[in-house]
């Protein structure tokens, strides 16, 4: 009978192992996700809170490694929102720039800055009229690029 035992338990040990190796995998491809989505967007997102650690360095039991699975999903869903919302304001931004650009006198005083086009940069774009109280009175404007950080 301890013969059986051994085989049965030998057998548990293989398929647990297998488990967790599954789920280290599925951590793994998670956070390589996660990274991918915070570092694609600009300006970057915040990735959140840390996964919470388990009282310092030990083995996970597989109900933790889940619990850290599933955090580490709905973290990657939350970012991925917050993405694509920013995706879609800056699209908007683009648009609105290209108008700018086009016509500058339907768009006086507006302001289009390079985080809002999701650009690296202190850029501004700022339509203005061309020579002061004159060209404002003319209807004489003018989109002016700023390319310098204050």
């Amino acid at each position: 009978m301890a013969a059986i035992d051994e085989i049965r338990l030998a057998g548990s040990a293989t398929s647990e192992r297998a488990a967790r190796a599954t789920l280290r995998a599925q951590i793994e491809r998670l956070e390589r996700e996660i990274s991918t989505v915070v570092i694609a967007a600009y300006p970057r997102l915040h990735s959140g809170p840390p996964v919470p650690s388990f009282a310092g360095p030990r083995l996970l039991t597989l109900g933790e490694l889940e619990r850290v699975r599933d955090a580490l999903a709905a973290r990657l869903a939350t970012l991925g929102a917050a993405a694509e919302e920013q995706a879609a304001h800056q699209a908007v931004a683009l648009r609105d720039l290209e108008q700018m650009l086009a016509d500058p006198p339907a768009h006086k005083w507006n302001r289009i800055s390079n985080a809002d086009l999701g650009r690296p940069g202190c850029t501004t774009y700022h339509v203005r009229p061309r020579a002061g109280v004159l060209g404002m009175l003319m209807g004489w404007w003018q989109v002016v690029v700023s390319g310098g950080c204050p």
